[in-house]
């Protein structure tokens, strides 16, 4: 069988994880062609020694490509559901990083391109895709901890943004807290119906300013009678926070930090390990793999993909029901966002 031919478009950090787990993990498909309006030539020379060798500054090269059979949309947010709908009325299978659109009208023309159209259409929620949150979602789909009535997730990074990166982002709910709010609907499988946040400005006083918060916590009420908290911050000194707990009638699951190894050292002044992995790109390459994988055998295979556009639409509702509970002072319900 001949490999799947596949174009990416925007090759800034996201782009780049995306094509190296192609070149590397991905055996189904072949990275022909990456679109960036900004390509310079150092980018293309590495695309090259990735075995890349065609770039192009026009992301039109990619969609009229009759060969390329899915692309990959790693632009700025602003044009994902743009090139969303383009790729999907050229017949393309369309892989699109999180968050869709922050203009959820933008996420339902979308939805609207799809709802005619066969092709296949995946959002990037990788974390899913975790070897330890897909076994803990594992244990709860097999009933270990019988009824689900309290999820707990931390989610704290290394270090804030810069905040020319903030200004644009769509605040610190639809850029950072966004995973949390997928992995909440992932692990317990319900909605989400109402959203109270407490937050402050903690870290650095210009996310403040830009209009953003940088540290949260979030407390959510779910259809199937469950609660929900989740914790952020975007700083932790002891590096990438990632943790979550779910506690059921039968017993409680719980996900601690990835590390670069399990040694412990224990002397006469205590037992000291290793900090968690320092950022993101080390705790989560492999689920980046994963789910470029899981996307390719959907295409290939003819089968749904495991993370939808509706899941990419929810996790935005709910990102705006956090901030306007933040402006507003109060619990938000998902069906006041529209």
């Amino acid at each position: 069988m001949s490999k799947l031919q596949v174009g990416i478009i925007g090759i800034g950090r996201i782009g780049r994880v995306h094509a190296q787990s192609i070149c590397n993990y991905v055996h189904d498909a072949v990275v022909k062609t990456v679109a960036d309006p900004f390509m310079t030539k150092e980018t293309a020379i590495w695309l090259e020694n990735l075995g890349i060798k065609n770039t192009t500054k026009d992301y039109h090269d990619i969609i009229s490509d009759p060969e390329i059979a899915a692309v990959l949309i790693c632009s700025s947010t602003d044009t994902h559901s743009g090139i969303s709908i383009e790729a999907i009325r050229a017949g393309k299978h369309v892989f699109c990083e999180k968050p869709v659109d922050h203009d959820i009208s933008k996420i339902e023309k979308v939805r609207a391109a799809l709802s005619d159209s066969p092709v296949k259409y995946q959002v990037g929620f990788n974390r899913r895709f975790d070897h330890n949150f897909s076994a803990m979602h594992e244990a709860i789909v097999a009933g270990k901890i019988g009824k689900t009535e309290i999820v707990k997730i931390t989610s704290r990074d290394p270090a804030p943004p810069g905040i020319d990166y903030v200004k644009v982002s769509g605040g610190m709910f639809l850029d950072m807290t966004i995973h949390d709010f997928d992995m909440v609907r992932f692990l317990t499988g319900s909605e989400v119906e109402e959203v109270y946040v407490q937050s402050a400005v903690l870290v650095d006083p210009a996310i403040g300013a830009a209009g953003d918060v940088d540290t949260a916590v979030v407390t959510m009420k779910l259809s199937n009678g469950a609660v929900a908290v989740i914790d952020n911050s975007r700083r932790s000194a002891y590096g990438y926070d990632q943790r979550a707990e779910v506690f059921g009638s039968k017993g409680m699951l719980a996900v601690g930090n990835d590390t670069l190894s399990s040694c412990s050292f224990a002397g006469e002044n205590g037992v000291t390990s290793e900090k968690p992995m320092y950022f993101f790109l080390e705790r989560y390459m492999q689920a980046y793999a994963k789910e470029i994988t899981a996307f390719m055998d959907a295409v290939v295979h003819d089968t749904p993909t495991p993370v939808n556009l509706v899941d990419g639409l929810n996790a935005v509702l709910i990102g705006k029901a956090a901030a306007l509970s933040v402006k507003e002072h109060r619990p938000v319900r998902i069906s006041e966002i529209g």
